[in-house]
């Protein structure tokens, strides 16, 4: 007998299994024909190719079979011909059409299937996930989202084969989910929560490539859009954090590109939507981390600081002024304005000239230096008229403190003396900075001349016979050794983070307000 023979033989009984099958009333008395079908799954080619659109098709007739149905044609997936495994793959969604407790389980094995190399076996392993998708979004996104989780479970002869996978579920993801979550994310409300809760669980071991991907997708999502209530833009704010290590040591590597791009992208295009004391430690940090960017990172990030420094350098003359963050923004200012001079002649109006075409000297930009020269003067006067009434307030702390009997009394003049103090020297790091930028060509200063108002400064000790001012407690004075902002950083955002988002893990929490003063086919399914 030849070889077609055999396979016309084949065929006919599986066509003669099929056709009992359609005709049985109770398909479940036709067991032996299921049985038979899948048999003939180990048979030719085309037996093979008839059997993978057959084993589905009457699967949820036999459930004390389907274990061993589903064994039957995932080893058809595995087929060594092409034709085979497409269209064992073609068939995996029916298996869940009328059997939805086995759809977490397919929508597993397909996403390990999208390892595949030939495209047509791709588009099948495609076009069988958006079938699940559309059939139960929920269920099927959070089996894809477990090949994205941590590793730690994961001994290493199976570490090469996960990245791979877990490489091509994010790709798919990213390509054939994102687009679509108008259509697929319904109810929205529901599952734009569920989808965020998925990223949440899954963000301890993303590279900064996929760190953006997922936030950029968050943020697209109504649940955290334009319109978002404050307290769902705080969430956003904390899952970004949630990547910090906020306790440890800032590395000046790397990590601070990182801080920079995360800053600009991320969190300046929602920043008024945080809360106040939230806004204050994010500009702290920036303030603090300032110094270590470079030309590169500092081009990028000087128009958004430019623009938000605007919106604190008021024009009139406002009752309720935040000072420290004026201070953290002039401070930041001054530090990428330093490693990138030319990129303020568009954002200011200055003449800064360093022979590349950046200069921008050909254009005018007079309106831009007298709207900011003129939001510096205001804050100025705003600053100097603060000094004096801190100055005048001291002396009324003194006496209160010599009049307190009660600790408590004295606990809370002592807490109204450090916050005159702290607003003293914010206000006099503001006029040091402002001072340089009026002229057309200022002089920006460095991070040793300047330390910034929450920093412990180096006493100074006093001349014999002579007192010091209240308003000489300036951050003026000269820092330690070492420069004044960027050595000991209080509690600094993003830290490690950025560090860690390369390597993927880490936890992050707010700080304290400031003062505000008032003016391959390794598949393991089975």
């Amino acid at each position: 007998m030849t070889d077609t023979t055999e396979d016309s033989g084949e065929i006919e009984k599986l066509y003669e299994y099929c056709e009992k099958l359609n005709e049985a009333k109770d398909k479940s008395l036709n067991k032996v024909d299921y049985e038979g079908i899948i048999a003939a799954a180990n048979g030719s080619v085309k037996a093979k190719q008839l059997a993978a659109q057959m084993i589905p098709k009457f699967f949820k007739f036999f459930p004390d079979l389907s274990e061993q149905a589903l064994d039957q044609h995932l080893y058809l997936c595995e087929d060594e011909e092409l034709g085979v495994r497409v269209q064992a793959i073609r068939g995996l969604p029916f298996f869940c059409k009328d059997t939805p407790e086995h759809l977490a389980k397919i929508v597993d094995i397909l996403g390990q299937l999208l390892v595949a190399g030939d495209n047509v076996e791709r588009d099948a392993v495609h076009k069988a996930l958006m079938m699940l998708l559309r059939q139960d979004v929920k269920t099927s996104l959070t089996a894809l989202f477990k090949h994205i989780g941590s590793m730690d479970d994961r001994n290493a002869e199976d570490l090469s084969t996960w990245e791979t996978i877990r490489e091509k579920v994010l790709c798919f993801i990213r390509d054939k989910v994102f687009p679509l979550k108008a259509e697929l994310l319904k109810p929205e409300a529901e599952m734009e929560r569920h989808v965020a809760n998925l990223v949440k669980q899954n963000l301890q071991d993303v590279t900064a490539v996929e760190f953006k991907l997922f936030i950029d997708f968050l943020k697209s999502l109504s649940l955290f859009g334009q319109n978002a209530p404050v307290e769902q833009v705080q969430e956003l704010v904390e899952i970004i954090e949630g990547q910090a290590d906020l306790d440890a040591q800032f590395n000046r590597g790397a990590s601070s590109s990182n801080f920079f791009s995360y800053l600009n992208k991320q969190i300046l295009p929602v920043f008024d939507k945080l809360p106040e004391e939230q806004k204050l430690s994010m500009l702290k940090n920036l303030a603090e981390c300032s110094f270590t960017a470079k030309p590169q990172d500092s081009r990028q990030l000087l128009p958004a600081v430019v623009q938000l420094l605007k919106k604190y350098l008021v024009r009139r003359k406002i009752e309720e002024m935040n000072f420290t963050s004026i201070e953290c923004l002039l401070y930041a200012f001054h530090n990428l304005a330093h490693k990138t001079p030319n990129a303020s002649n568009s954002l200011c109006g200055y003449k800064i000239v360093t022979g590349q075409t950046s200069d921008r000297l050909g254009e005018d930009f007079s309106e831009q230096y007298k709207d900011f020269t003129e939001r510096l003067s205001t804050i100025e006067d705003l600053s100097r008229a603060m000094i004096k009434k801190l100055t005048q307030g001291m002396a009324d702390h003194n006496k209160a403190m010599a009049a307190a009997k009660l600790e408590e009394e004295k606990d809370v003049i002592k807490k109204q003396k450090q916050n005159a103090t702290m607003g003293l020297r914010s206000c006099n790091n503001i006029l040091a900075m402002t001072q340089p930028l009026h002229s057309k060509v200022p002089s920006f200063i460095g991070d040793k001349k300047i330390t910034l108002s929450w920093k412990e400064t180096t006493p100074t000790v006093a001349a014999a016979g002579k007192k010091r001012s209240a308003a000489s407690i300036s951050s003026t004075s000269a820092p330690k050794k070492g420069g004044g902002a960027g050595r000991d950083f209080q509690n600094p955002l993003l830290n490690k983070a950025f560090e860690g988002l390369n390597e993927g893990r880490s936890r992050g929490r707010g700080r304290g307000p400031g003062w505000r003063g008032r003016g391959g086919r390794g598949r393991s399914y089975r």
